[in-house]
Parts: structure tokens; C-alpha cells; sequence
């Protein structure tokens, strides 16, 4: 019997939702009962309470946060001026031959540190040393000749008259012309040796033993780099916030988070008018030669001075309210105090401040309605940004370290 196309679609259909059901009701069937009766987990050991530990202790507020925290003090608050520039040395020189000759030694390499004095290049002496045998013997030539021309120069009774013979003599017979050839050799011959005029470390070393010179081929350089100075670009509106002797903390692309803070040595008197800024020039000691001549700096100088200010660390200010307008701190309530020096341990108290003048690390507190803070208390600079008033604090050198939640 013949069956239409229709007919065997819906027969299709009907078998694989039979399959389907079928094996839905299996994997759902409810367990078989064993010998006594089988029970479920939740009726067996009825009287075992549920473990909850980890919802009553892992964010339980009893357990201090670990949090970094630093003394409210009142000092002097410093407003710096930023700028940009580049480390020179402290002193520099092109050292150059100044007489001929093959370089018999070379006595450093680059990069090596030198005392006042050390020898660096020694230029062969042997035609030297013979020119100034030959100038001595011309000057004992150029004496005898003067001896005998001015041998009964005594009986001149005139010293006028003969001193001034005596100087006639001397040019003709040679004798000035002499005594000049044999200085000229005998600096030659100490230009032969060229010496550190002062102590530094030797760059852009050009030589090699046994090239020959002449005078003015550049050998080296010397640069003497501890201290080191660097040279800023300070705009002209800026300048007059600046003085000699001020605090500068400098650093430079080459160590990454690092301070290296020295003293405005100078400023220039004469403006740039392209850049409309002056140089000013500052001095870091540099033990080690680290700071490298050229390395790009940036420089936070210490302009303007408000004293007996109440200052807090920025990082212990935090905004809060719907706008965010308002700032607040964090005090530090230690459990106790013992020798001046508070407890590890303590509570966190919101407190509302209103800020006045900064700088790059310090923030002034001004007297205000929402209160004021005083020195020698203590506020949280670290992993406070998300705790609530009255939370259980741990000051701790590293929040991160300790487990905590940094500020980031």
C-alpha cells in the first residue's frame, strides 16, 4: 500500500518526539529505592548544620583592612614651577694633539675614570727629542758668538751705552733667535704627553695606538659629570618665582620613578625671545656617574613658599558626594598609644576637609565649617578609597603586599 509524502513526514516527526521524550524520561526518572528506604541527602542528617564560613568571615567588617597612613604636620608648603631640559656636564673638554707624531700609548679606554694630571696619550718623542738637541746645541753656538763679541764690553764706561750694544749683539749673533728655538722644542716636547687637566671619565675616544697625528686631530673628551648639571627652560613668566639656592627634584626618562633632588645653581639674566624662557641651571650630585650627559630631564622647582600651613599627602584627599565636589579624609583612630607611637591596629573616621594650596605630593588644609584637621594626627594615604566610617583598619607598610586593595 502506497502512502502519500505528507503521511510519512508527519510519521517522522511523531517518532523522533517519541525518542526525545523518551530520553528526557530517563535521564529525569527519580532514583530506585534501596534495601530500607533510601533517603535524601537533606533528611539523613538532619541535625548537621550548613557550613556558611566563607560568607561570615571573608567580608566580615571585624577584619582590619590593610591600609598605609602618614602624620598630619604643619611646615612651609612649596609651590614648584615644572620644566624640561637636559643634563651637561659639569665640565667638558675637547682634547686635541697639539704636535706630530705616532701615538706610542694610549692609556684609557672609554667610559674610564681619570685623575687631575693622569696620563692619557703619549705621542712618540724621538724626532722631538732630537730637535731639541739640535736647539741647544744652536743656542751654546749662539752664546759663544755673543761672548766674544762683547768681550771688552766692560771698558764701555757708559751702562747705558752698553746695555744697549749688549742687545744689539744679542740679535745679531743669533742668540735670541736660539734661546726661543730651544722653548719651542721643549714644549713640543711636553705636548707630546697630553694629561687630564682635571678628573673625569673619558668620552668619544677617537684614536688608537700607533695613528699618526697631527696638531688639532681630536683625541677624546673629558667630562667631568659628579656633580652633574642640568639646564632648564623656565618661561619668562615663571622666572621671577625662581631663586638660586631652592630645592629642585629632577627626574629623568632613564629611571623611571626615581628622585634626584639638588639646588638651582644659576639663572640665566637673558631671556630667549623665540622660546621666551631663560636658562636656569641646576646641580645634583651624581655618585656613580649614572645621570648621563644628554639624558632628557624634567624638573619640579621650588617657586613660592607658604608657611605654617597644616599640610596632608594628596593621596590621603578623596572626593565624595553625588558631584563629587566634596573632599574628605580618612583619620586614623588607634586602639592605642604607647610612647607617642600609635597601634597597628584601629578604626577609619570620615572626616569632611576643605583644601588650599598644593604642590605635586602636599595639600593645605584650611580652618572651615566642615572642621579642621590638626598636626600629629594621623590620615590614611592608601587602600582607603573604599572603606566606610568606622571600618577596622592594619597600617601596613604595603597595602598590596598585605593583602589589601591599593588605590592604584
Amino acid at each position: 500500500m502506497a502512502f502519500s509524502r505528507t503521511t510519512l513526514s508527519i510519521t517522522t516527526v511523531i517518532l523522533i518526539l517519541a525518542i526525545v521524550g523518551g530520553g528526557l524520561w530517563w535521564r529525569l526518572r527519580p532514583d530506585p529505592e534501596t534495601d530500607g528506604g533510601s533517603q535524601s541527602s537533606a533528611s539523613v542528617d538532619e541535625d548537621v548544620p550548613v557550613s556558611v564560613e566563607g560568607s561570615s568571615t571573608q567580608f566580615s567588617t571585624d577584619i582590619p583592612q590593610a591600609v598605609t597612613g602618614a602624620m598630619v604636620v604643619r611646615d612651609t608648603l612649596w609651590v614648584s614651577v615644572a620644566a624640561t631640559g637636559r643634563a651637561v656636564a659639569n665640565r667638558e673638554v675637547l682634547l686635541t694633539a697639539q704636535t706630530e707624531g705616532f701615538i706610542r700609548r694610549l692609556t684609557v679606554d672609554e667610559s674610564a675614570s681619570v685623575g687631575e694630571g693622569q696620563l692619557l696619550v703619549q705621542i712618540d718623542t724621538t724626532e722631538l727629542s732630537l730637535a731639541l738637541r739640535q736647539a741647544r746645541a744652536d743656542l751654546v753656538d749662539a752664546h759663544a758668538r755673543f761672548r766674544a763679541q762683547t768681550l771688552f764690553d766692560d771698558s764701555i764706561s757708559d751702562p747705558a751705552v752698553r746695555a744697549q750694544r749688549r742687545e744689539v749683539i744679542r740679535s745679531s749673533s743669533g742668540l735670541n733667535a736660539a734661546e726661543i728655538a730651544v722653548r719651542r722644542a721643549e714644549l713640543d716636547l711636553e705636548r707630546a704627553r697630553v694629561v687630564a687637566p682635571f678628573a673625569g671619565r673619558i668620552g668619544d675616544l677617537q684614536v688608537f695606538e700607533s695613528q699618526y697625528v697631527t696638531p688639532g686631530t681630536e683625541l677624546m673628551r673629558l667630562v667631568d659629570i659628579d656633580p652633574m648639571r642640568v639646564e632648564i627652560g623656565v618661561l619668562e613668566r615663571e622666572i621671577g618665582m625662581l631663586a638660586p639656592g631652592r630645592v629642585a627634584r629632577v627626574r629623568f626618562t632613564a629611571f623611571p620613578g626615581e628622585v634626584f633632588e639638588g639646588r638651582i645653581q644659576s639663572i640665566n639674566p637673558i631671556v630667549d625671545p623665540e622660546e621666551s624662557s631663560a636658562r636656569v641651571t641646576v646641580v645634583l650630585p651624581n655618585p656613580g656617574g649614572r645621570i648621563k650627559p644628554g639624558m632628557h630631564a624634567e624638573a619640579d622647582l621650588e617657586a613660592r613658599s607658604f608657611p605654617d600651613r597644616v599640610l596632608v599627602p594628596r593621596s590621603a584627599v578623596l572626593a565624595r558626594g553625588d558631584l563629587l565636589d566634596r573632599e574628605i579624609v580618612f583619620l586614623f583612630q588607634p586602639d592605642s598609644i604607647v610612647d607617642g607611637e600609635p597601634s597597628e591596629t584601629g578604626s577609619a573616621q570620615w572626616q569632611y576637609i576643605v583644601t588650599g594650596a598644593e604642590n605635586a605630593s602636599l595639600v593645605e588644609v584650611v580652618p572651615s565649617d566642615e572642621g579642621m584637621l590638626e598636626p600629629g594626627q594621623w590620615v590614611l594615604t592608601d587602600g582607603h578609597h573604599y572603606l566606610a566610617h568606622d571600618t577596622r583598619v592594619r597600617l601596613v607598610e604595603n597595602v598590596a603586599q598585605a593583602g589589601g586593595r591599593p588605590g592604584g
